[in-house]
């Protein structure tokens, strides 16, 4: 077998075997076919170097050092206005090709080497993105963590406000990797104003639900810019997205071309365009049910005995469900027992960890978007955490469990929540 021969037998396993998993990695969905459509076309081939200019009847215009754009200038102008008019945002820009490249231009558009940069620790669900370790220190920001309330699993205000006044970071983030209530906006924006700093809302996770009007709206609640990938929560092609006040548009809009970016990824801003427009008409009824099933999943787990985190606090508001599975062999091994099942899931640091812990750490963190996209509802949740039971706390052999999770999957293929189309959620469309 030749390695073209290799790489294509493996894409069409690939596709074969995630159509018969239960894929509850929190941070990724499937797209609709349209968005797939979008993203095989032609502007994969194509470049389009340049910086926004004004508006022409509400849509942006560009001057581009290439030619042959006109098309895509077209799709863009496309993207920022529906970005726009679904956030409520003063302003859009599609330039970064990832979250953490979202977040790293809008550091280096409103901080330099040296200053600080204030949000939570890795354990306490932040993200790396947002510390020392990835982008934050590749421009030589310095860390200023918060304090968390392990009980409440959200940020303690009063308990943060003394360090941040004495520290005073330049930029101060919101938004987590592990995050299962809203964060405290507009008490962490009066802090913000009171100490000169920016406050920036990553909203990677959470963005398919603030588009349907559910979690939290952080630019309506104070947030100075939001940055986000788009394809967790939001089921739109992987890339990223930033919102932001009037402002700060030509800081963010200059770091993001030339400053960090030279082309960036035009069939992504077409697929996110599809994706925009989807969100536009189906967003609240899907944002509604991944809360729903989010909730249905926590409680189903705690009624069959799993330790699921925040009962007093109905267990989430967002697409996730945290468990502390310590107890049950940790993170790592019921990851691992969960994808010989079928079951795709994360082990996960849990506030308590240490950083040491992270080869198998306490927890495992859950997501439900796919499995909300592709139609189920409360009822499948309640048959998922049996299987996670007898997996889990059962430790029934995860082949046995195979077969049902296969059978189980042979009914959900189909994308719900967006244009309709007769290709399946997982079908492996081929050209040769």
């Amino acid at each position: 077998m030749s390695y073209f021969d290799e790489l294509f037998d493996l894409i069409e396993k690939q596709h074969e075997w995630r159509s018969k998993c239960i894929n509850l990695i929190a941070s990724e969905n499937v797209t609709s076919p349209a968005v797939r459509e979008a993203i095989v076309s032609d502007f994969s081939h194509r470049y389009a170097e340049g910086l926004l200019g004004g508006k022409t009847n509400g849509f942006r215009v560009f001057d581009r050092f290439y030619q042959g754009t006109k098309y895509f200038d077209r799709v863009e102008a496309l993207a920022i206005k529906l970005a726009e008019d679904l956030f409520k945002a003063e302003h859009a820009n599609v330039v970064p090709i990832s979250g953490a490249m979202a977040n790293l231009t809008v550091y280096s558009a409103l901080a330099k080497h040296g200053d600080k940069i204030s949000g939570l620790s890795v354990q306490a669900g932040g993200h790396i993105s947002h510390t020392h370790v990835s982008c934050a220190g590749v421009i030589g920001l310095r860390d200023v963590s918060y304090v968390f309330d392990n009980e409440e699993m959200n940020i303690d205000v009063d308990g943060s406000r003394k360090n941040l006044v004495k520290e005073k970071p330049k930029i101060m983030m919101l938004g987590a990797s592990l995050l299962l209530f809203p964060h405290p906006v507009r008490e962490m924006k009066k802090i913000a104003d009171e100490i000169g700093s920016t406050l920036v809302y990553d909203a990677a996770h959470v963005l398919g639900l603030f588009a349907g009007g559910r979690f939290q709206d952080p630019l309506q609640e104070g947030a100075d810019v939001v940055t986000s990938s788009t394809h967790k929560s939001f089921p739109g092609p992987q890339g990223g997205l930033i919102l932001c006040r009037n402002e700060f548009a030509e800081r963010v809009d200059n770091a993001a071309f030339p400053g960090l970016t030279s082309n960036h990824h035009l069939h992504h801003v077409a697929g996110l365009v599809v994706a925009l427009a989807e969100m536009q008409k189906f967003s609240g009824e899907y944002a509604e049910q991944i809360v729903k099933n989010a909730k249905a999943l926590a409680q189903s787990m705690h009624e069959l005995g799993f330790n699921v985190l925040c009962e007093k606090k109905g267990f989430t508001e967002s697409h996730q469900v945290v468990v502390d599975v310590s107890g049950v062999g940790g993170g790592d091994k019921v990851a691992n027992d969960c994808e010989k099942a079928n079951i795709i899931l994360n082990k996960n640091l849990l506030p308590w960890d240490t950083l040491k812990m992270t080869g198998n750490p306490s927890g495992i963190r859950i997501g439900v978007p796919e499995v909300t996209h592709i139609g189920m509802k409360e009822s499948e949740m309640e048959e998922i955490s049996e299987f996670l039971k007898r997996i889990t706390l059962d430790r029934e052999n995860p082949t046995k469990v195979k077969a049902d999770v296969i059978e189980f999957m042979k009914d959900y293929n189909k994308v719900h929540y967006c244009f309709e189309s007769h290709v399946g959620a997982y079908e492996y469309i081929r050209f040769k």
